[in-house]
């Protein structure tokens, strides 16, 4: 218990430092591991019933939970290729429920391969699978807390992440959610009678694009009622580091101490987050609501970059394992 409570304390000590940081969700999944093994070794102690019930929780709902969710994978990925196209990256989340039912097929048949040479390879997959299993559930926990972040008080600026256009020149459905988020902030700010905040549209001017997507971004928001003198447009930016360096250059030039919130789509929010930090800018980040049978695919890409900025201690830890199995193969 005391691991436990120290692990939760650490996790409490590095989210009042700074919510943005990676490791936050990491600790956070060591805290619950921690305490799940503390509850589990309690459990012989506890009536039988109740003991029952702690182990069919524990290992009975994960492993329906697994079977589920790789059934719920596989219906995305059809439901992705219908509706956006056979691109490899609408394929992730339909590839991934293969390779949960391909891993659990494994799991079931490792212990007849004991005393093969495919055994030890069986066991490495199997811990790899362990590892970034634990780190996107580790992800997807401290995503969903982090999405929950309310603005409180007055900020100067409500910065508005670009996307790319239809067409060259008009706002896509994504992109619009953005917009309708950012040019809430601004509203209610406004209506409980503070400052007018600085809608700061980041976004460039892609080789396909008409115009940049920062022009096009403050024309929406004007049609939609912004007023022109609240618009101001940042149109430099490539790339999401890119978009906050430079909001961050212009914030800085209008309010040395400024405060601000920057606006993505909800599956994006945290690693955007992440970045934020590392460009020094000062706010959090709010995400705006995506259509559900995007946002799998959208957060398994978001994971997977998250895990590449970090692969120096991913690959490290991955590398560990395998050498770990390879010795114990040698000593067997």
């Amino acid at each position: 218990m005391i691991m436990t409570v120290l692990l939760f304390a650490l996790f409490g000590l590095s989210v009042r430092k700074d919510r943005r940081r990676f490791r936050n969700a990491v600790l956070l999944g060591l805290a619950l591991l921690s305490f799940s093994g503390w509850l589990l070794g309690r459990a012989s102690r506890l009536p039988p019933v109740a003991a029952e019930t702690v182990y069919l929780l524990a290992f009975l709902a994960p492993t329906a939970g697994v079977v589920a969710l790789g059934g719920f994978l596989l219906a995305n990925g059809v439901t992705m290729a219908r509706k956006e196209g056979l691109r490899p990256a609408n394929l992730l989340s339909g590839l991934l429920g293969v390779a949960v039912f391909g891993l659990i097929v494994l799991l079931l048949s490792v212990g007849r391969l004991a005393g093969s040479p495919a055994f030890p390879v069986a066991v490495a997959v199997l811990l790899l699978a362990a590892y970034v299993s634990f780190l996107f559930l580790c992800f997807l926990a401290y995503a969903f807390l982090y999405g929950r972040i309310a603005v409180r008080g007055d900020v100067d600026y409500v910065v508005v992440l670009g996307s790319g256009l239809i067409g060259g020149e008009r706002v896509p459905p994504l992109l619009a959610s953005r917009l309708r988020k950012g040019l809430e902030i601004h509203d209610a700010q406004v209506a409980r009678g503070g400052p007018a905040p600085v809608l700061l549209t980041s976004g460039g001017q892609g080789p396909d694009e008409k115009l940049p997507e920062a022009e096009a971004m403050a024309r929406w928001l004007v049609e939609q009622g912004a007023p022109d003198a609240h618009v101001q447009e940042e149109n430099r930016s490539r790339t999401t580091d890119e978009n906050l360096r430079f909001s961050h250059e212009i914030m800085t030039a209008g309010k040395s101490d400024y405060r601000c919130v920057v606006v993505t789509n909800n599956f994006h929010a945290f690693r955007a987050a992440m970045t934020a930090r590392q460009s020094g800018v000062a706010g959090q980040v709010l995400g705006s609501p995506t259509a559900k049978y995007f946002w799998p695919s959208a957060t398994l890409r978001e994971f997977v970059a998250v895990f590449w900025e970090h692969k120096l201690v991913n690959l490290g830890v991955c590398a560990a394992l395998i050498a770990l199995v390879a010795f114990a193969a040698t000593r067997a």
